[in-house]
């Protein structure tokens, strides 16, 4: 059986050296639904244009583009016009109706070039209308007496007019409001299954795709980056852009602020050599930016990673710890994975083990059985190369009086991890300082801690952690002595940096409130074991722990009404 759609490392290149895309391939047969994702600027809209013949020479195109049988890259007009419409529909961004005709003939016109008699075609309108259109008299009206949602349903109601094969929808529903996108993604998702034709769904709108498309394709500098079940690559993402692009996506499934990708999209005209996106990835090293990845079968899907997808940074199996003289347990049995440039909260009540787990991970403390390994390597150990991978992880402690020496100056203190290192940079100690909204006047970098407030303290710890670039930061209570306000300033501040430079994170805190604003994932723990760990939004919102629930209790609220 011919597929529908077979595209076959397509290559587009347009005037003045813009590599819009860089080998794409996919496959589509009837019935079968496919969602495009990526940033503005992945060649998402160049696909489209060529699988419906709208790129051609004098733009270069490479690759092979076959629409039931028939390649479009190169053909003949003619050949293009006979499958407009009839095998191969698209449905372009912004619903570019024309805007001195109504919109009855425009919907005509497609039926009458292809010889459509008169009154079948008008009874076909008047059926789709029925189906789609909210009312009969749209037909009457010109575009510009339409709401958005209305001429995007006019599009939509053009793009079947001739039952195609094939339908392509270029952004649906971009610029609607959400009641108006959800009725229109789900009209398409019941006309789909009704008329079994394969659907090709060109869009950033992650929610959209996951409703429509049973698998993804996501897109980035023009290159395939990983394509799979819809339900793995949105769900489980396993590339890091991918994981990047779900994770700056606002939804109400997710309780944590926003977060960017960090850097910029690659200028089309110098796409970086390598992997396109090792200069924005967290887990980047030197092959990335030398050698191009393939894209090949990596856990249930296709990823185009040297390593195959997401690292894991670090992973702590089985920890167990007993302190001399007590009769139970710090910690039994904890197991913590983090990946990279990902948050983790661990949180739970006090007693329940998280400062010495947070010690433990950041290899201040020797465990009395389980493995700390940071990517790949044991973290505990006292030679020469178990120090240098040590210095990768920093924790930052709860009470900075207890861990800033009261006798050094804060630029002693701030250089301090450097001259351990064997290294000294002064211009590094002012920006770092800068970095996080400190002075660096010759008074402050004098002062010394008792002449500083508590918030100024907590951001040179913070300082002393990002100093040395580590691969992660182990925050134990960071903010405990810290009015609101400073709170919210130290946590941004860690936040953006965080993304800025790719760190793992784990913060320590038996706040749930603050926790899941900051983090991907939560470990719940209570009585040195781990009782319950899942997404910050599942653990915050839905526990089903004890633990857990009673944190959630306990959380601060304005309790404005209940008096």
């Amino acid at each position: 059986m011919t597929p529908v759609l077979e595209v076959t490392d397509l290559r587009v290149r347009y005037r003045h050296d813009v590599d819009a895309l860089r080998g794409v391939s996919l496959l589509l047969d009837r019935g079968d639904s496919l969602a495009i994702v990526g940033e503005s600027g992945s060649g998402k809209t160049t696909l489209a244009h060529c699988i419906v013949g709208l790129v051609q020479p004098p733009d270069v195109v490479g690759g092979s583009a076959l629409v039931a049988g028939h390649e479009i890259v190169g053909a003949d007009p003619e050949l293009l016009r006979s499958l407009r419409w009839s095998t191969v529909a698209i449905a372009l961004q912004g619903a570019p109706l024309n805007p001195v005709v109504r919109v009855g003939a425009q919907l005509l016109e497609p039926l009458q070039q292809c010889g459509v008699r008169d009154a079948h075609a008008r009874r076909r309108i008047g059926e789709l209308a029925d189906e789609l259109l909210p009312r009969r008299d749209v037909l009457e009206r010109y575009p510009h007496e339409l709401s958005g949602g209305e001429r995007q349903r006019v599009m939509l109601a053009m793009t079947l007019v001739l039952d195609p094969e094939l339908v392509i929808l270029d952004e649906p529903g971009a610029g609607l409001d959400p009641l108006s996108k959800q009725e229109l993604v789900e009209s398409v998702a019941q006309l789909a299954a009704d008329r079994n034709f394969a659907l090709l769904v060109i869009s950033h709108d992650l929610p959209a795709a996951t409703r429509l498309a049973l698998r993804t394709l996501v897109l980035y500098a023009g290159e395939t980056m990983e394509e799979g079940a819809t339900s793995g690559v949105i769900g489980r993402p396993e590339h890091p852009y991918t994981w990047a692009l779900v994770n700056a996506y606002p939804v109400l499934s997710t309780t944590k602020d926003l977060r960017p990708i960090r850097g910029t999209s690659p200028d089309p005209r110098a796409i970086p050599p390598g992997c396109p996106f090792n200069p924005r990835c967290t887990q980047a090293e030197e092959i990335c930016s030398v050698e191009h990845p393939a894209l090949a079968p990596s856990r249930g899907r296709l990823v185009t990673c040297h390593f195959g997808g997401l690292k894991t940074l670090l992973e702590a199996t089985g920890l167990r710890k007993r302190y001399p003289g007590s009769e139970e347990a710090a910690l039994d049995d904890v197991s913590v994975v983090l990946h990279h440039g990902e948050s983790v909260g661990v949180v739970g009540p006090t007693g329940s083990g998280k400062t010495t787990l947070a010690r433990i991970l950041a290899g201040d403390l020797t465990p009395d059985g389980g493995e700390v390994r940071l990517q790949g390597e044991s973290l505990h150990g006292w030679g020469d190369d178990t120090r240098a991978l040590r210095r990768q992880v920093q924790l930052i402690q709860q009470d900075p009086w207890d861990a800033l020496s009261p006798r050094l100056s804060v630029e002693a203190l701030v250089g301090e991890p450097l001259h351990i290192g064997g290294s000294s940079d002064r211009g590094l100690v002012v920006a770092t300082l800068e970095a996080v909204g400190l002075p660096t006047s010759g008074a402050f970098l004098e002062a010394r801690a008792a002449q500083l407030s508590g918030g100024e303290l907590q951001r040179i710890a913070l300082v002393r952690a990002l100093i040395a670039h580590p691969k992660m930061i182990v925050a134990d209570e960071p903010t405990s002595m810290l009015d609101a306000s400073e709170q919210a300033r130290l946590l941004v501040q860690l936040r953006e940096l965080q993304v800025e430079r790719g760190l793992g994170l784990v913060l320590v805190s038996h706040d749930l409130a603050l926790v899941r604003k900051v983090t991907d994932r939560i470990v719940v723990l209570d009585g040195g074991r781990v009782v319950e760990s899942g997404s910050s939004a599942m653990v915050s919102t839905h526990p089903r722990s004890a633990t857990g629930r009673a944190l959630v209790d306990a959380a601060p609220v304005f309790d404005l009404y209940q008096r």
